[in-house]
Order: C-alpha cells, then sequence, then structure tokens
C-alpha cells in the first residue's frame, strides 16, 4: 500500500482573513475625513479642505456630501467654472447623481447663473420644490432635530424666493420689463411671508419692492418691521442675519434718509468684522449725506457741524479704500464711488485725520455718536 499523503488544512485557511496593506488598515474613515474637510472650510483653508475631500472621492467617487465640499471649496478660491461643474454632477442625468438632490447644489448653481437669469430661476424653483417635500416629512416630527431642520429649510425657502424677486427687479434683465414682473414679484414675497411670518430678509425685500413702487411710507414700515426682529440680539446669536443682510439693510435705510438706524446696524457689523470694506464704504457714505443736509439745515444735523460729519465721512472712506487695496476687493464701482466722494471732500477742504499709530484701520470717530439717550446700543431708536 502506498504512502497516504497528508491532508491540506484548508479549512485553516478559509478562516484567515486575506493580507491587506497596512496603510488600508489604519486609513481614516470616510466620516473622520469629512468632518476634517468641514472644518478646514470653516476655518477658510480651502486648499487643504480640497486634498481631503479628494480622498475621499478616490475612496467614494459618488460621495454627494463630498462633491458639495469640493463645489464649495473651488468656488471661494475662485475656480467657478470647476465649481459649477462640481455641482452639477449632483444633479441629473449626471450618472452617479443621488436620487434626490441637495437643494443646495441648485441654490448655489441659481447664484453662479448670473448670465442666464431664466436658468437661475429654474435652479431656485427646483430648490424650493424639493425642500418644500422635505418639510413636509418633518412638520409632524416633535425632536428638536427635526424642528430645527425645518426651521433651516423653510429659510432656504424664504431665500429662494428673495433671489427669485431680485432676478426679476434686476433692471440688468429684460424681465424686469416684462407685463407680469411686478405681480410676479408680490406673489413671491407674499409665498416667502406665508412659509415664515415676520422674516427680515422677506421684509427688506417688500420693503425694496414698495420703494420700486414710489412708495417710501410703505417701505419704511416694512424696514421697522424686519430690523425690530433682531436688532436686540447679541451679536453672536444664531438668529442675526448674515452681514450681506444687515448690509442691504442699510442701502435701504440710505434710500430713506434713515441716518441712525443706519449707522446703529453698522456699528453692529463692525463689531462683528471691523475689516469689511462695504460697511466703511455705507457709513462714509451715510456720514457724507448727513453732511450735506446739515448744510441745508442752517449748518448743523443732531448738534454736530456738517464740517464734522463730513471728516468722519473723510476718515470712513480712507479706511475703506486702504482695505479695498490689501483685500484686493473686486467691486471696482465702489472703490470708483469712495474716490468721486473723497474728490468732493477734498474740494470742501475737508483732509482726513492724522493717523494715530494706536489705533487699526481707522479711528471710528463719529460711532459712539449714534447711542440713544439711555446709553445702551440704540436698540429702542424708532426711525424717524
Amino acid at each position: 500500500m502506498g504512502r497516504t499523503r497528508p491532508k491540506k488544512k484548508a479549512a485553516n485557511k478559509a478562516t484567515e482573513p486575506p493580507p491587506q496593506p497596512t496603510d488600508t488598515i489604519n486609513a481614516p474613515t470616510v466620516a473622520s475625513l469629512l468632518e476634517k474637510a468641514q472644518s478646514l472650510i470653516i476655518q477658510c483653508d480651502y486648499d487643504l479642505a480640497q486634498r481631503f475631500i479628494r480622498r475621499i472621492l478616490e475612496r467614494e467617487p459618488s460621495n454627494a456630501e463630498a462633491k458639495e465640499m469640493l463645489g464649495v471649496a473651488l468656488l471661494e478660491t475662485g475656480e467657478i467654472d470647476a465649481a459649477k461643474e462640481a455641482f452639477l454632477s449632483l444633479l441629473p442625468p449626471y450618472p452617479d447623481a443621488p436620487a434626490l438632490p441637495p437643494p443646495s447644489a441648485h441654490l448655489y448653481l441659481a447664484q453662479l447663473s448670473t448670465g442666464d437669469p431664466r436658468l437661475a430661476l429654474q435652479h431656485y424653483q427646483a430648490a424650493i420644490d424639493i425642500l418644500s417635500v422635505q418639510i413636509k416629512g418633518k412638520e409632524r416630527a416633535t425632536d428638536e432635530t427635526s424642528k430645527s431642520d425645518e426651521a433651516e429649510h423653510r429659510n432656504n425657502i424664504v431665500r429662494a424666493l428673495v433671489g427669485q424677486v431680485e432676478i426679476w427687479m434686476d433692471p440688468s434683465y429684460d424681465l424686469c420689463f416684462e407685463p407680469d414682473a411686478e405681480k410676479t414679484c408680490e406673489n413671491l414675497i407674499a409665498h416667502a411671508l406665508q412659509i415664515d411670518p415676520g422674516n427680515a430678509e422677506a421684509l427688506q425685500t417688500l420693503a425694496s419692492v414698495r420703494m420700486s413702487q414710489q412708495r417710501p411710507d410703505d417701505a419704511k414700515e416694512c424696514l421697522e418691521k424686519a430690523w425690530s426682529a433682531w436688532k436686540d440680539l447679541d451679536l453672536d446669536d444664531p438668529k442675526l442675519p448674515p452681514i450681506p443682510t444687515r448690509l442691504a439693510l442699510v442701502k435701504l435705510f440710505l434710500e430713506l434718509a434713515l441716518y441712525t438706524p443706519a449707522l446703529l446696524v453698522l456699528h453692529g457689523v463692525m463689531a462683528s468684522d471691523d475689516q469689511e470694506v462695504e460697511a466703511w464704504y455705507l457709513e462714509g457714505w451715510c456720514f457724507f449725506m448727513m453732511s450735506e443736509q446739515a448744510q441745508e439745515n442752517g449748518g448743523t444735523l443732531d448738534e454736530l457741524t456738517w464740517q464734522e460729519l463730513a471728516k468722519d465721512s473723510r476718515d470712513c472712506l480712507e479706511t475703506c479704500q486702504v482695505l479695498f487695496t490689501n483685500q484686493e476687493h473686486p467691486d471696482k464701482p465702489l472703490l470708483e464711488h469712495v474716490k468721486e466722494l473723497i474728490a468732493k471732500l477734498e474740494a470742501l477742504g475737508i483732509a482726513p485725520s492724522p493717523i494715530d499709530a494706536g489705533d487699526g484701520d481707522g479711528d471710528g470717530d463719529g460711532e459712539g455718536e449714534w447711542e440713544d439717550e439711555e446709553g445702551n446700543d440704540g436698540s429702542d431708536v424708532e426711525m424717524a
């Protein structure tokens, strides 16, 4: 009888895991990479954020959250076409697009479709439709997270509706000349206030419409409601409107010659970010118009001479000009207006204040003048 061969230990080998590269075993999870990329975007480190995002997409090419983050990072670094492509990859008919596209992709694309207003309107509407469906799924929920998500969805719907109104009202587009433009804007704002009654951004937009209709008193009433909704909030309150919304309110105040509330809002903006170019510009413009009014009223306004107001204007505008250059700000028309106002002040004999080595970017003269008689932050000031 021949020699028996030993049996192979197949069972043992079947239970042993296949060898894996060490770098795969120790690789961070996709969730941790997403969290890191998000934190880098918050810190405005967009280049490094892209490195983490691309690592995610190498492992999960269809990861929707990573694609959206990539679009945001590219947008912030000025790569507009690449950002647009990233957001488009989240929408059908792109093969890897999710079944339900994120509404934020439509919102970003709406803002990037400046050359095609009707396409922008379509993206805004698509976002509104998706958000409306998501709200219906949360209306019956009782937990705090669902309530918070519902509030955020409503706020995003309002912003999309406001974005549509702004397109319809923009004189650079032909839409504003269409016969139904005014009625369309009225309906969109009514819808926004139905979604979120008392929404400050919607009320500001309604005020802008009323001003275009030559109804300043109605516009003033809308602004009073909009401002009263948040003027008493702390600077770190999440319910405080973003700086661009507050600056838009300031512009409306200035159009209605409501200088005191304009300065109070600007004071809050600069307390949050004293490097905000547009805030310095609007403050300088506000003081300039106050100086003009003072000259018309006999030389003073609110116990300040026109020269004092003009000097405050010059100092704010000079600071704005410096910040504009240092930040390479893209708004060229703003800089042109700043130079125009400075030239007018120069012609009036108004020179800038001497630079104090102890000061920052501006001396802030005049900001303290706009507290009310109680000595608080002006939250109880009524618009005159």
